[in-house]
């Protein structure tokens, strides 16, 4: 695979997290209730570590010599202000992300990038973790 199509895949990377920004801002100002004092403290963290995330695989980009997108995803995020809704939306955008930095460990580790491979590995951790916390928010 060449260096265009780890980029491309790295681009794709980084609308999902440009998505997750979106989304995690949007469910924090809208839970409301007894919910929200947790919640909103969540979704908020998750926002932010989208941010980290989506600056990691941008500055990556750059580094390859690439032009990094600044469209999200176009996954569409559903309004809602049923916590629960919210939770699952939260469950199915982890659930693809992981998927998304597992696809992209193979790729980096044949372009041979020891330190971009050590970083998005990193990430997918990240996502892994925020996947099992929302199967547990959600008893799954």
């Amino acid at each position: 695979m060449g260096k265009e199509e780890l980029i491309e895949a790295l681009n794709k990377a980084l609308g999902l997290e440009l998505r997750a920004i979106t989304m995690y801002a949007h469910y924090s100002a809208y839970i409301s209730g007894i919910h929200r004092i947790h919640l909103s403290a969540h979704f908020n963290a998750e926002s932010a570590e989208s941010v980290t995330h989506a600056a990691t695989v941008r500055s990556a980009i750059v580094k390859l010599g690439g032009i990094a997108t600044t469209e999200r995803d176009s996954t569409e995020i559903i309004h809602t202000s049923d916590y629960e809704k919210m939770l699952n939306e939260a469950y199915k955008t982890e659930q693809v992300a992981a998927k998304t930095y597992s696809t992209l460990l193979p790729i980096v580790e044949a372009h041979g990038d020891s330190e971009l491979y050590d970083t998005l590995e990193a990430i997918y951790f990240d996502e892994q973790r925020s996947l099992e916390e929302m199967r547990m928010l959600l008893e799954k």
